[in-house]
């Protein structure tokens, strides 16, 4: 297939978009997702092996696709008129307060393994049991008389549940921890928190098991912290013009079941109630050599990790794995067209299994869009051949596939952004709302201690803390086969003897042999990091490869020995590297909440295996030290950071040499006569 030419153009006119929904496309792709039959299938299977009583009950907390070796994916992927390998499914559930991990097989309807997990923590938690959870507190008589006392209204408030970590316990429940908030005057409670109540549940009993009401502060103002339209009153601004996109040839880019072919790139769409996206098997079109090379077999957000910075006894459990306790893909939300997707996007429903094991949908849960926004792909303008002026330029436009997820206050934008010159570009925005804490203060003169965060509003403080996004990057740079080599910048001295120059930089390139030579800090000195293949080179003899670049750069500030760092222990290098392993999947762990550090990243990367010339697989994790500001109230602006994938001598000559710019279109003449 030959990479086409690009052809969007603006105008005035808004298309209709579209939506791809699971369970009416054709299941052919050994990676697909999960369908609702599948999941009906699988709560069968489960059930019949595990049947219940009054007295004993059968939670499903993680289903999700058992995915075949990659090897085998490979070898079908290499003539998909093969039959697939048989579609196996990977299920965590609680029986009679165990938790089991169980293999079921859909092609014989069977149960192929099963054991009880024996180790520290517990598995995602499912929304219908924090739902239960919440509710709660409103018939308890002590939480009651602490909203009374307060001079609050019972019927306002509304609780949210928190995991609550491991901090040395010896023996641990399965717990949460409840905070309450005030809804009236606003939607936007999580401003108005009850400060001093700490309601402890244990989610197998589902009943209350501790409680306290240590003091009572101001609950801040719900004034001016609603933020939907219909609540703001005039002036309004900044103003923005109105825009739409139209596309007169169509979409750039075709949707068969979850594979996406656009321009010179080819790559799955998946979707898992632990991670969300999961993108796979992305390879680009060389037109040198008229055929696809693969560059990334499997990529996806691994965990996310938020440690709040409030040691206080309401606070200090306040540091949470997103993706293993809540579950990046059972947060996703429903993406608003014309809003968070353009009118050009098409879009793809979700699927997850509900606690009782049956499907939830998540109406578009996912959106795959082109995207120009005056971007420039490469220009030109020659001035030195005499009477001459030479400009050529090539307008940029890309393929963006996105998914938000909300979990509590705050929201997350993900995004995967493929160029036509072979990059891959990853990017986080976080908005929402942040997580504040009721004090009595109204102005920062009156502060004397550490509050652990910024005054944001009145008796409000915004609290300090940490996102860090650690990505699982299972890259095959023209083949599964890779080294990971880093090219430090160094400063050398010059010889007297040649210029007056008395300095310069060159690269000294070190290939890592073990998993402890590629664990990498940044930002302490330049340096290059690529993936390359060992086995090919160009024409001019480079190793052909991918570079990651990093964007911004953020460290644990935690002591190492601290509890939630030593579970969070893939925030101590910003990049590891280890040899493919099909049971490696998060680097969190399988099992993380309440976990204590005994299976994730950190603790596999401790054998030091062999990665020279093997299959590897990249872990980059990305943070954010954020210092709450004013502006950052009563709802967050976008916050973006990122990394990029470059193709580093993958190509002979710049892929993108021989696109033609983009043709312009005349448009209607709408002007309004006045």
């Amino acid at each position: 297939m030959a990479a086409s030419t690009l052809k969007p153009v603006l105008t005035f006119l808004i298309i209709s978009f579209f939506t791809i929904s699971q369970i009416s496309c054709a299941q052919n792709h050994p990676l697909d997702p999960l369908t609702p039959s599948e999941f009906l299938l699988v709560r069968t299977i489960v059930q019949n092996s595990y049947p219940t009583t009054s007295n004993q009950t059968l939670t499903f907390q993680y289903v999700g696709l058992d995915e075949p070796d990659k090897q085998t994916i490979l070898s079908w992927h290499s003539k998909p008129s093969k039959t697939p390998p048989p579609r196996r499914v990977s299920v965590v559930t609680r029986f009679e307060k165990h938790t089991h991990e169980i293999t079921v097989d859909l092609s014989t309807s069977s149960i192929v393994s099963k054991n009880v997990y024996k180790g520290n923590g517990f598995p995602l938690l499912t929304l219908d049991e924090q739902t239960a959870a919440n509710e709660l507190p409103f018939k308890y008589k002590p939480f009651i008389e602490s909203v009374k006392k307060r001079g609050l209204e019972l019927s306002q408030t509304v609780c949210s549940a928190y995991t609550v970590g491991w901090y040395g316990e010896e023996k641990s429940g399965r717990i949460i921890k409840l905070s309450c908030f005030y809804s009236n005057d606003t939607v936007n409670v999580f401003v108005r928190p009850l400060e001093g109540i700490t309601v402890v549940v244990d989610l197998d009993e589902m009943k209350i098991v501790g409680y306290s009401d240590r003091f009572i502060l101001p609950v801040p103002t719900g004034e001016g912290t609603d933020y939907r339209l219909s609540k703001q009153r005039p002036p309004f601004g900044p103003k923005l013009n109105n825009v739409a996109v139209f596309w007169p040839d169509g979409p750039g880019f075709t949707v068969d079941g979850h594979a996406i072919r656009w321009t010179n790139w080819e790559f799955h769409l998946g979707f898992d109630v632990r991670v969300g996206a999961v993108i796979s098997l992305a390879s680009i079109y060389d037109l040198e050599k008229q055929k696809h090379r693969r560059v990334l077999y499997r990529g996806y957000t691994s965990e996310l990790f938020v440690p709040y910075m409030n040691p206080t006894k309401e606070w200090y459990f306040k540091t949470f794995f997103d993706c293993g306790e809540f579950g990046f893909g059972q947060s996703t939300v429903s993406l608003e067209p014309l809003a968070d997707c353009p009118s050009n996007a098409v879009f793809f429903d979700g699927y997850y299994a509900g606690q009782d094991g049956k499907p939830v949908k998540i109406s578009n849960a996912l959106c795959v869009f082109e995207q120009y926004a005056g971007n420039i792909l490469w220009r030109h303008t020659e001035l030195t051949i005499p009477g001459e002026e030479i400009r050529e330029v090539r307008q940029e436009v890309i393929l963006v596939v996105r998914m938000v997820a909300t979990v509590g206050n705050y929201d997350y934008i993900l995004d995967w952004e493929f160029k036509p010159t072979g990059t891959i570009n990853v990017k986080v925005s976080l908005t929402g709302v942040l997580a504040t804490k009721g004090v009595v203060y109204t102005h920062n003169d009156q502060i004397k201690e550490d509050v652990f965060g910024t005054l944001v509003s009145d008796n409000t403080v915004a609290v300090h803390h940490d996102h860090f996004l650690n990505y699982h990057l299972d890259l095959d740079i023209d083949g599964e086969v890779n080294s990971f080599v880093k090219k430090n910048l160094v400063t050398k001295q010059n010889p007297k003897n040649i210029s007056p120059r008395k300095s310069y930089w060159t690269v000294s390139s070190q290939t890592a042999k073990t998993e402890s030579e590629a664990k990498i800090k940044l930002g302490l000195k330049p340096s290059e990091l690529v993936v390359i293949n060992p086995n090919k080179k160009t024409k001019l003899g480079n190793d052909i490869g991918y570079r990651l670049i990093p964007g911004i750069i953020s460290n644990p500030l935690l002591l190492e020995d601290d509890y939630p760092q030593i579970r969070g222990a893939f925030t101590e290098y910003n990049l590891w590297v280890t040899p493919y392993n099909k049971s490696e999947r998060w680097a969190g762990g399988k099992i993380v909440d309440q976990s204590r550090g005994e299976d994730n990243l950190a603790v596999w990367t401790l054998r030091n295996r062999s990665i020279e010339n093997k299959d590897i697989v990249l872990w980059y994790t990305l943070g954010f030290h954020h210092v709450p500001c004013q502006e950052d109230f009563p709802v967050m602006p976008s916050l973006s950071g990122g990394f990029e994938l470059r193709p580093t001598n993958f190509f002979e000559k710049n892929p993108v040499l021989k696109t033609k710019p983009l043709e312009h279109v005349t448009l209607p003449n709408c002007t309004t006569k006045h």
